[in-house]
C-alpha cells in the first residue's frame, strides 16, 4: 500500500507469531534450536557466523531474524559502521578477505541456483578456511536459511522497540 508521502508499506496478515511456533510445533523447533547450536559448539568464530547470517537474512528479508542477529551482533561487539555495510560488503572495504570468503559462499548457497555452489567461489573459501570449517560453515548458512524461510513464511514479527514504533507512526 502506498501512503501519502510515505514509503511503500506492505500490509502484513498475521500467521503465526514465534511464540506459538515453539508453543504448536516444539519437536521442530527442538531440532531446528540443536541444528543452530551444533553450528555455534564448531568452532566458526560467533562473530564470523552473525555476519553470515545477517547477510542469508538480508537476501532472504526475514525482518525477525534480521533483528534477533543484530542485536546478537552488537553483544559481540561487532562495530555499527561494519553492521551497517553487510549488504555492500563488497564494496565496504572494511570485511576481511576471510569474511569475504563466507560471505560469498553465504550468497551462493542463499541464492541456490544449478552453478550458484560454484567450484571457483569453493576454491576461495577453502583458501580461507579449512575443509572441517567450511563443511560448518556451509552448516551455519544451510541453519539460518531454514529459519529464514519459517519466519518469513509465518511472518514472525520481529520485536521493535516501542519508541522505534512510535517513530515509524
Amino acid at each position: 500500500m502506498l501512503l501519502p508521502g510515505g514509503p511503500v508499506c506492505r500490509t502484513r496478515i498475521p500467521r503465526v507469531t514465534y511464540g506459538e511456533f515453539t508453543k504448536d510445533a516444539p519437536a521442530a523447533h527442538a531440532a531446528l534450536f540443536a541444528f543452530s547450536k551444533a553450528v555455534d559448539d564448531s568452532g566458526p568464530e560467533k562473530t564470523l557466523t552473525e555476519l553470515i547470517k545477517l547477510r542469508a537474512s538480508q537476501l532472504n528479508g526475514c525482518a525477525f531474524c534480521l533483528q534477533h542477529h543484530l542485536s546478537t551482533a552488537r553483544t559481540l561487539g561487532i562495530p555499527a559502521e561494519k553492521l551497517d555495510l553487510v549488504a555492500a560488503w563488497r564494496d565496504a572495504g572494511m570485511f576481511t578477505q576471510r569474511e569475504m570468503a563466507a560471505l560469498a559462499w553465504t550468497e551462493a548457497l542463499t541464492k541456490m541456483t544449478p552453478d550458484s555452489a560454484s567450484d571457483a567461489i569453493y576454491a576461495t573459501l577453502l583458501q580461507h578456511f579449512t575443509k572441517t570449517e567450511a563443511l560448518f560453515l556451509t552448516v551455519a548458512i544451510a541453519s539460518i536459511n531454514q529459519w529464514n524461510r519459517i519466519g518469513v513464511g509465518l511472518r514472525f514479527a520481529p520485536s521493535v522497540p516501542d519508541h522505534a514504533l512510535a517513530s515509524a507512526a
